[in-house]
C-alpha cells in the first residue's frame, strides 16, 4: 500500500522561535509538510500562490496586518483554503472573529501540542475547530443565551470592531498613532479615527486613559501566553 500523500502547511507567525517549534512539532507527523514561512500578511499572499499549500496556519499578531484582515484577504483570492488560527489571544474574544473573518479554527497557543495537530486536520477534513468550552458558548449564543455575563473579555471590548482591537492592540505595545498608521499602511487621521470610537466603546475618558487601558489588557495577554 502506498504512502499516504502528506498535506502542506504554510505558517504565519512573526515569531522565529514558534516558528522553529511548529517545524519541529509537525516533523513528527508524517501527514504534515512545511510547504512555507512568514511573519508578515503581504509575504503570505504571495507565497499561497507560489506553493499552493493546503491549510495556512498563522497568529493573529503579525508584522503588518494582523490574522483576522489577513483571513479576510485570503478568503478574497481563495474562499476554499483552510485557515487555522493560533494564537495567545483569549478565544473568548477573538474565536467568533475568527470565524466571522473566514477562518475554519482557533486554537490557543497554550494548548498542548496534540491539539494543535488535532486541528490542523480536523480544518484539512473540512471541519471546525475551536475548544470545547468555545464550542458550547458559541452553541449557547446561538439558542439564545448571553454570553456578556460570562465573558471575561466583556468590559465593551467584544464591540469593538476587528480593526478597532487591532489597533487597540497596538496602542498597549507603546506604538504611536504615527507607528501605527505606519505599521497598519493607514494615514494618521485613520488612526485618531479609530482611537476616538474605542475611547467612546470602552467609555474611557481620554488619551491616557485609554493608553493605560490598552497596555494593562496587553500585559494581561502575555502573562497568560
Amino acid at each position: 500500500m502506498a504512502d499516504k500523500k502528506a498535506f502542506t502547511v504554510l505558517i504565519v507567525d512573526d515569531h522565529p522561535v514558534v516558528r522553529q517549534g511548529l517545524r519541529q512539532l509537525m516533523s513528527n507527523d508524517p501527514l504534515l509538510t512545511i510547504c512555507g514561512e512568514t511573519d508578515n500578511a503581504a509575504e503570505c499572499i504571495s507565497l499561497i500562490e507560489a506553493v499552493s499549500p493546503d491549510v495556512i496556519l498563522t497568529d493573529i499578531s503579525l508584522c503588518g496586518t494582523d490574522g483576522i484582515e489577513l483571513t479576510k484577504n485570503v478568503r478574497q483570492i481563495n474562499p476554499n483554503i483552510p485557515i487555522l488560527l493560533f494564537s495567545i489571544h483569549g478565544e473568548d474574544l477573538y474565536a467568533e472573529r475568527a470565524l466571522a473573518a473566514g477562518a475554519n479554527g482557533y486554537v490557543m497557543k497554550q494548548e498542548n501540542p496534540e491539539v494543535l495537530l488535532k486541528a490542523i486536520h480536523k480544518v484539512l477534513s473540512g471541519e471546525i475547530f475551536l475548544s470545547e468550552e468555545m464550542t458550547s458558548r458559541m452553541l449557547r449564543k446561538m439558542s439564545g443565551s448571553s454570553l456578556l455575563s460570562e465573558n471575561p473579555a466583556g468590559c465593551g471590548m467584544e464591540n469593538l470592531s476587528d480593526r478597532e482591537l487591532e489597533v487597540f492592540e497596538l496602542i498597549g505595545s507603546g506604538l504611536s498613532t504615527r507607528r501605527i498608521a505606519e505599521k497598519l499602511n493607514l494615514s494618521v487621521k485613520t488612526i485618531e479615527t479609530y482611537r476616538l470610537h474605542i475611547k467612546e466603546k470602552l467609555e474611557l475618558r481620554d488619551a491616557t486613559e485609554l493608553t493605560h487601558h490598552a497596555v494593562h489588557w496587553v500585559e494581561v495577554a502575555s502573562r497568560s501566553a
